[in-house]
């Protein structure tokens, strides 16, 4: 089996070896986007505006759990799967176990804080007086999930680094059915609401925990996960801090972002917050399907570059772009036309429908551009470039969304939050464009990682 998976990564076609290894992962983010958006469906048909908002208050604060899962994950996968193309095994094994317990320990420390911090964690994220009750009911019971949350992320990314994409699918299905079967037995059954839609959730993950571990328990992995493999050295949280770190930068910025848009957003009621909660959980399906695709992409990609196959790599990131721009396409024409019809099986309270109908209108317009974006952050990440990585990772919602939000509701009001993301898309797409063309310079007549004189960190 994991010569299948080596032979996927160094022989297979581009096309043939993209989609199998994309695939899972699409399913499994469009898996992760659903499970987010389960909670979401559920509440909001309890048709309160204050529920709704307490799962989008909530939700920046599972971003930063996972995006610190996904920091050791990413990481650490990226470094995997270059050290699996150079076939240096016993380094594979220590990094793949570094990542792993090394999320483990700063899961719990993540947790405790959180815990001990929730009500005003809740309030800088803009949980107003009558979100706070629901809030707080919601997010105590996920902290306790976080170490699972983090693991979860960590070991998803690492399987895919490895080509055992289709292993990280069925984590997510098997957690996301459980999620969405208990969701309306909890809530509406047993009748505890918000809290029941958060114990829906963390039973989820625990499944999905014991059966993804249970892959590097059997030893049906290529890397190890072990105790004795465990190596904190300075060389191996370099590798995995430099990609990792802008992956965690950027999911950080998001959740920042995010409860800055809440709380500007607090001063016009709890129906603008659910709305904003209810847009940014539609548009998480394309979100999540073109990182999946991403994902699928990033181990080909880093594999070819070190085996030093620059002619496969090239070839990598040509059908990376075109697939990760049909599948943003094919949701802005989604989205376009079936808007209204998404918004009203969410909720029945028709302020929470008409906000959020405008704010989708203003997010489809640099829909489209989103899977180039994605995929160039993601080339820069294969290769192990630190420096652009960090820097496109940074853009979208630090250089440009949180500067934005701090200047444009003052001047326009509520049309300053709704435009905000829209402008800074657009900037980071430019910045994209200029990085890349920079990069695509040292490509030219490139043999190889090995070949120093010739690859460079894009001057920028």
């Amino acid at each position: 089996m994991n010569k299948e998976r080596i032979n996927t990564l160094e022989n297979k076609s581009i096309n043939k070896a993209l989609i199998e290894l994309a695939f899972p992962s699409i399913i499994g983010m469009l898996i992760n986007a659903i499970y987010n958006m389960a909670d979401t469906f559920f509440i909001g048909r309890l048709n309160d505006p204050s529920a709704l908002g307490a799962v989008t208050i909530a939700f920046p604060i599972m971003m930063m759990v996972g995006s610190i899962g996904g920091m050791f994950g990413i990481g650490g996968g990226s470094y995997l799967s270059r050290l699996l193309g150079q076939k240096d095994y016993e380094k594979a094994n220590i990094s793949t176990s570094t990542s792993f317990f090394t999320s483990l320990v700063v899961s719990i420390i993540v947790s405790i804080g959180m815990f001990i911090y929730v009500q005003p964690l809740l309030k800088m994220f803009g949980a107003t007086d009558t979100i706070m009750p629901y809030a707080l009911s919601y997010t105590r019971i996920i902290i306790v999930a976080n170490s699972i949350t983090m693991l979860n992320m960590t070991m998803n990314n690492l399987l895919r680094a490895e080509g055992a994409a289709k292993r990280s699918m069925y984590g997510f299905l098997i957690g996301s059915g459980i999620n969405i079967i208990l969701d309306p037995i909890f809530i509406f059954v047993f009748d505890l609401g918000v809290a029941g839609a958060a114990w829906a959730t963390i039973i989820g993950k625990a499944v999905s925990f014991v059966y993804l571990f249970s892959f590097y328990a059997k030893k049906k992995s290529i890397a190890e996960v072990s105790i004795k493999c465990f190596k904190p050295t300075k060389e191996i949280y370099g590798e995995i801090f430099k990609i990792g770190f802008p992956s965690f930068t950027r999911q950080m910025l998001a959740s920042v972002s995010m409860g800055m848009i809440n709380s500007a957003a607090m001063v016009y009621g709890d129906s603008v917050i659910a709305g904003l909660g209810l847009t940014q959980r539609v548009f998480s399906i394309a979100f999540f399907i073109v990182f999946g695709f991403s994902t699928g992409f990033q181990p080909l990609a880093g594999y070819s570059w070190g085996a030093n196959n620059i002619d496969r790599f090239k070839d990598t990131l040509k059908a990376g772009i075109k697939g990760a721009s049909f599948i943003a396409i094919f949701f802005f024409t989604v989205f376009l036309l079936g808007k209204n019809f998404i918004v009203s099986a969410f909720t029945d309270v028709v302020a929470v429908q008409e906000f959020s109908i405008k704010m989708m209108n203003a997010m489809l317009i640099a829909l489209p551009f989103m899977g180039f974006q994605v995929i160039i952050t993601t080339m820069f990440q294969s290769i192990g470039k630190g420096k652009p990585s960090m820097i496109l990772s940074m853009a979208r919602q630090g250089y440009f969304l949180i500067p934005l939000l701090l200047i444009l509701p003052d001047i326009f009001g509520l049309n300053g939050i709704i435009y905000a993301q829209p402008i800074a898309d657009i900037l980071t797409l430019i910045l994209t464009i200029f990085m890349f063309v920079r990069q695509i310079r040292d490509f030219k007549d490139m043999n190889g990682p090995q070949d120093d004189d010739k690859i460079k960190e894009p001057a920028v």
